[in-house]
């Protein structure tokens, strides 16, 4: 499931078991949107969900020379982002 949210950014959620909103609709804060599971690749597997955040508008800055350097102009750290929201 792919979430569009505030600042461009887009919520990854892969390997739920159900998904509890249709397609391009709207969804709020604390809203259920799926529940863990296994499915995809993760088949068999125990139930867990991947979660990543991806912003469309780049940070520049944030590339290195690495090979695959340049996704890290996307790439945001989830566990920064869940922190800021739960006050932890």
């Amino acid at each position: 499931m792919l979430v569009l949210g505030p600042k461009w950014r887009l919520h990854y959620y892969a390997h739920l078991q159900t998904v509890q909103v249709a397609g391009f609709n709207f969804v709020s804060a604390g809203q259920e949107i799926g529940s863990v599971g296994d499915s995809g690749n993760a088949k068999g597997k125990p139930p867990h969900v991947h979660y990543s955040i991806v912003t469309l508008i780049p940070y520049f800055w944030k590339a290195t020379a690495e090979s695959q350097g340049w996704k890290k102009m996307f790439f945001l750290d989830p566990g920064k982002y869940i922190k800021s929201r739960v006050g932890v």
